[in-house]
């Protein structure tokens, strides 16, 4: 019997919340930028949403010192008491019993989820959406809803026609990926208020609330008091301390939410790496003049992405994350998808980037600029060659 036909007879004793869900599109970019560079090909990478930049001196040293030290043993499952502590300040009111330390933000997305939806539940997701998402919420045995976008922002009507009885959340991201966009506090007060007034819980995804464009101020469905008792928010080292391989996120939230997802977590993973929390610590000490440039750095590389991309695609200026989402639409016929595009541009090319099926928006593609300005210009070139 083939590989192929073995794989098929396992697939079918799999449980069906497994095959039911597929593999992070974003996650396979990068399995297969790998295996193009392991073969030798030069790749120039606009598809995986990392920032350029090292992590900080004061975040390495720190996490040496606490290997130094011993710090490899089991910690408190919710967390560092005095990271907690920490990161408890950021929110008004909030002290440790209302922060719980994942292993990144996506699995306190994940731990949200399946603390709150009972089967056949509905989570209302804006599209275009982060890959992860609809996933998670099939995984824990709901079912997502989809509500179109306008021009990127969020379409207030059409998210309060979606509510149902069986409407249990509303999913927030902002800024977004992929489409970097940024919710005005108007728009997210109107969320709060349709929430409050519906009993519903929100599930507020920042993970790229350091990266805001523009002089714009950062708003968080946090502001919004009436709202805090329903109000589930992840968070992550990862992009605001270019601390990926760390896998330090944290979520924050009622007493009583924060304790159901310690009670998961006990059983999913126990405590989060030791001393990579005490890196996280680290991070939190670092001055806004050392954070800064890095911010600088990517609001000048989007300037420059936009400039160039809305040359030959239609596109929407992003007002944070790292991201561009132009709709390429144009150059598709009939029988050409953004899959096919993204596909021939990296065989042609060797300029990788996602196409925008994966977010729920074919006839659209992710670029990252979040790359070397050698790499952007010389990608961003080689795109508009092919075109």
């Amino acid at each position: 019997m083939t590989n192929e036909g073995m794989l098929s007879i396992f697939k079918m004793k799999l449980a069906d919340r497994v095959n039911q869900i597929e593999e992070s599109g974003t996650v396979q970019f990068t399995l297969l930028l790998q295996q193009m560079r392991k073969a030798g090909r030069a790749v120039i990478d606009l598809a995986v949403g990392e920032p350029p930049f090292d992590s900080p001196p004061e975040v390495v040293e720190a996490t040496k010192q606490a290997l130094d030290r011993g710090r490899t043993k089991y910690g408190p499952v919710a967390g560092m008491q005095e990271l907690k502590f920490q990161l408890a300040r950021q929110f008004d009111g909030y002290d440790e019993r209302n922060i719980i330390i994942s292993n990144g933000s996506k699995q306190g997305l994940y731990s949200a989820f399946q603390a709150i939806i009972n089967p056949a539940d509905e989570v209302i997701i804006p599209r275009p959406y982060w890959v992860s998402f609809p996933q998670q919420v099939r995984f824990a045995g709901g079912r997502p809803v989809f509500v179109d976008t306008r021009s990127h922002q969020l379409d207030l009507e059409r998210i309060e026609q979606a509510v149902s009885p069986r409407t249990r959340a509303l999913l927030i991201n902002s800024p977004n990926n992929p489409t970097g966009a940024v919710y005005p506090r108007q728009d997210l007060e109107k969320i709060a208020q349709l929430a409050a007034e519906r009993d519903l819980f929100i599930i507020a995804d920042e993970a790229y609330n350091s990266y805001i464009y523009d002089g714009r101020q950062p708003a968080s469905l946090f502001d919004f008091e009436e709202i805090r008792p329903q109000l589930i928010i992840t968070r992550s080292f990862s992009k605001t301390f270019n601390m990926t391989g760390f896998r330090v996120g944290y979520t924050a939230g009622p007493v009583s939410i924060i304790a159901a997802l310690n009670k998961l977590q006990s059983h999913l993973t126990g405590n989060v790496c030791t001393f990579a929390q005490e890196g996280a610590l680290a991070a939190l000490t670092l001055e806004s003049d050392e954070t800064a440039p890095w911010q600088q750095d990517l609001e000048k590389k989007r300037d420059y992405a936009y400039r160039k991309v809305k040359d030959f695609f239609d596109c929407i200026k992003p007002g944070g994350a790292f991201y561009l989402f132009p709709d390429v639409s144009r150059h598709l016929d009939n029988e050409l998808t953004s899959v096919d595009l993204t596909r021939r541009l990296l065989e042609e090319t060797g300029v990788a980037v996602v196409p925008g099926e994966e977010f729920g928006q074919p006839g659209h593609i992710r670029i990252s600029y979040a790359v070397s300005q050698q790499d952007l210009v010389n990608g961003l070139d080689k795109i508009a060659e092919a075109l």
